[in-house]
């Protein structure tokens, strides 16, 4: 399955942001919530949005995958996902104000999701027409 590539990199960029919040507890010594410390609140922050938009959009990715989407679609969604996730972590990582990967890495992966939701969707449709 062409998806595992980028499911195997993003659990990778997974153990790094985990990683970072570790860092950051024992930093901060924080054992549990974030201690109104500042750097560990975002390093929550980006860990915790990664959470909430990659599995999705894999399994997105791997619905696609799995109904014999074309391989440009799959690898260039698996490619740009894992290049926004990167990014937005980046971009929040480095501030919790504005920042070009933050908003970069957010576009990138809303517009992954919302492509492969419609390319499933034209899919089903097309299926059922025929």
């Amino acid at each position: 399955m062409r998806t595992g590539l980028y499911a195997g990199l993003c659990g990778l960029l997974f153990i790094w942001l985990s990683w970072k919040v570790i860092v950051e507890r024992r930093r901060s010594k924080v054992g549990l919530g974030d201690g109104g410390d500042p750097d560990l609140q975002r390093a929550i922050r980006v860990h915790a949005n990664f959470i909430e938009y990659t599995p999705f959009a894999l399994v997105l990715l791997a619905l696609v995958d799995v109904s014999s989407g074309p391989d440009w679609l799959v690898h260039g969604a698996g490619v740009v996902l894992v290049v926004s996730r990167v990014l937005h972590a980046q971009g929040l990582g480095a501030t919790a104000g504005y920042s070009r990967g933050r908003y970069f890495g957010t576009l990138g992966s809303w517009i992954i999701i919302a492509g492969l939701s419609l390319a499933l969707v034209a899919n089903a449709i097309h299926a059922a027409l025929n």
